[in-house]
């Protein structure tokens, strides 16, 4: 029955994919269910504590191009795991293939890594720097997924996806966007604001049969998707809450919280009303402050508050309310918003990889021709170019740093060893200087020499999981059938789901018609739901899930709920479906000090010297670290301000 079952929906069919079992073993992996967690005691309590492994490296050309599982991709993270999980410490003869003492050495090729090596150079034009980082591409989660259709190059992002309200940023972010030739207000063209709109494609909630006994997408204007310029709906409130597959009495209910206006806390007064917000989970708001009893709006709403990776009894009311627009947030007496934000259109269509290829095109000029912002969606970089001895930037790519240490006392050494494993190579690198731009929590066991409140405070980062899947399909027809263009998936493997943004820009055409071809982009934040546990124990242990996943789930996963989403419109699964990468982000987003209020101690001052982060991005001698970690915040300014502290740090030392 299965078998039948895979074979309509395609399974069997030849795709651009890499069909391996990538982590653990399948034995581990069966013991962990994300959602409703089925994991032994013993199991789950070493996985809260520490983790597992994986397996081998694969050379390419072009990996921008390469489909099936990508993000930490296997070959990127076994030598670290080596490192911090077994102990390993010798990786056999060592190489210097570099003879020279270098100026500067970043651990880290991804968007501060990078920064730092931009500002580095801007103050040192004569220097050297060699950048190392342990994926087969750079940009760390600012990744590029490439597919070939035909003669069309479809592109489309597989992590960091856009520049965030880019007119607030500060002058540091706003000097690095100007030197790469980046003009926000060039967005305004380049995205397809009425793109939407033009084809009738609205927002909707879409509810699988497996769960909620029926596959049924409801057409709903806002909340939840407040972020596209999405066609509305004709639908009232109440109209659309009537279609939806739950009891009448859940109906009534979820009905009253999408229209209540009255405030149903008068006793906070409003200048607490946020302190208060953010003392108590989404879900006890709903439950103790609007009378929500039935379990089916629970169910609808547990996941929705996606962007923090927790479920609604684990995010705080303010959070939810706030930044994942969930609804009651007049029924908390909250004051209307009058502040005036930029449209969410300052993207690229392979989303902020491009300012990664910005930055590598302007310090290693030979990889690409053009400049500016319009030509770098389709230039063509040559990978080869990236490490060459006579460039005074150098990228090398699958080189995982093992040892980060000063020759001598580091308070008074000029130089730093850095060990780093390539193709199962030990080598060694001296430089004058070392920015660490990688993930905090490996830190500690790169520079054991770090003292041991700082290697604390390090290891207390725990990245929040994300998985991004990439599906190309043949045309979009089912979707503009439907009449809807982005859907959330309550109790569906992917959280949600949305066509490719419109965005065109320089010589890249987005689908124009829904006879193109199309990237479809859905998005899962594992999470354990109702466990009790904190948001850094929920990460751990989703973490293990998706590194113990095997392409061919995610990839049955996405034709079951594309047929279930599209099947009624004549979306055919096994021959529509023609590409699918999976980008795997088992550390994914920094650790926000602002989503867990509910976990952790919040202060007025973001750089309060009492939080974990500010104790972890002190200098140490000639070794300083930048990434988005430093500021605990995922975003791209972030990431960028904290390199160019953290080369300050270096250039004042």
């Amino acid at each position: 029955m299965k078998k039948s079952a895979d074979k309509n929906l395609g399974m069997d069919r030849q795709i651009s994919r890499r069909d391996v079992l990538h982590g653990i073993s399948a034995l581990t992996a069966g013991a962990i269910t994300v959602g409703s967690v089925s994991t032994s005691s013993v199991l789950a309590k070493q996985i809260i504590a520490g983790e597992v492994s994986s397996v081998p490296p694969v050379n390419n050309s072009y990996p921008p191009s390469y489909t099936g599982m990508r993000g930490n991709h296997d070959g990127a993270f076994e030598v670290a795991h080596q490192l911090a999980r077994e102990g390993r410490e010798n990786w056999g003869k060592v190489e210097k293939p570099d003879p020279v003492i270098v100026d500067l050495v970043i651990v880290g090729g991804g968007i501060s890594g990078l920064s730092a090596a931009h500002f580095y150079l801007k103050d040192n034009p004569e220097a050297n720097i060699i950048i190392l980082d342990n994926h087969d591409d750079f940009g760390g989660h600012a990744k590029r997924n490439e597919f070939q259709v035909e003669d069309r190059t479809l592109i489309g992002y597989g992590g960091s996806s856009f520049l965030v309200q880019p007119n607030s940023y500060s002058k540091i972010v706003k000097g690095l966007l100007d030197d790469l030739g980046v003009d926000i207000k060039g967005f305004e063209k380049s995205f397809d604001q009425g793109f939407y709109k033009r084809h009738g494609l609205r927002a909707g909630l879409h509810f699988n049969k497996k769960k909620w006994n029926a596959d049924l997408t409801v057409p709903f204007s806002g909340p939840f998707f407040e972020y596209l310029p999405m066609a509305t709906t004709s639908l009232t409130a109440e109209e659309s809450v009537a279609q939806m597959p739950i009891s009448s009495a859940a109906k009534k209910q979820f009905h009253h919280l999408l229209t209540i206006e009255q405030d149903q806390i008068p006793n906070i007064k409003a200048d607490a009303k946020e302190k208060y917000l953010s003392s108590i989970s989404y879900r006890d708001f709903l439950s103790k402050h609007l009378d929500i009893t039935e379990p089916e709006v629970f169910e609808v709403l547990q996941d929705l508050a996606f962007d923090a990776g927790m479920g609604i009894e684990a995010v705080d009311a303010y959070f939810a309310l706030s930044y994942s627009g969930l609804p009651g947030w007049y029924a908390a007496g909250l004051p209307d918003d009058t502040q005036e934000y930029d449209p969410l259109i300052h993207r690229f269509p392979d989303g902020n990889a491009s300012i990664a290829r910005l930055l590598v095109r302007l310090m290693v000029p030979a990889v690409a021709p053009g400049n500016g912002m319009e030509d770098i969606v389709t230039a063509n970089f040559d990978y080869s170019k990236l490490d060459q001895a006579n460039s005074p930037v150098r990228i090398r790519l699958n080189s995982t740093v093992t040892k980060v240490q000063h020759q001598g006392s580091s308070q008074s050494s000029k130089l730093v060893n850095i060990s780093y494993v390539q193709n199962g190579q030990a080598y060694q690198i001296q430089a004058r200087g070392c920015v660490l731009a990688c993930n905090n929590s490996i830190i500690p066991y790169l520079c054991p020499e770090m003292p041991e409140t700082q290697k604390q405070a390090l290891a207390d980062q725990v990245k929040q999981p994300i998985l991004i899947t990439n599906v190309v399909v043949r045309n979009w027809h089912a979707w503009k059938n439907l009449g809807i263009g982005a859907v959330l998936s309550p109790g569906s493997y992917h959280i949600g789901a949305q066509l490719d943004y419109p965005v065109s820009i320089g010589d890249y055409s987005s689908s124009s018609g829904p006879e193109q071809p199309v990237t479809v982009t859905m998005f899962r934040y594992p999470h354990m739901n109702n466990q009790g546990l904190t948001a850094k124990e929920q990460y751990r242990l989703a973490r293990h899930e998706l590194m113990s996943t095997s392409f061919e789930t995610i990839e049955r996963n996405v034709r079951t709920q594309l047929s279930s989403l599209l099947g009624s419109a004549g979306f055919d699964p096994a021959k529509d479906i023609i590409g699918i990468t999976v980008n795997r982000w088992a550390h994914g987003y920094a650790y926000d000090k602002h989503s867990h209020a509910l976990f952790d101690k919040l202060y007025a001052n973001d750089d309060d010297e009492r939080y974990p982060h500010m104790r972890a991005r002190k200098p140490f001698g000639r070794i300083t670290v930048a990434n988005a970690d430093s500021a605990a915040s995922a975003m791209l300014e972030a990431a960028v301000e904290q390199a160019h502290r953290a080369v300050k740090e270096l250039q004042d030392s």
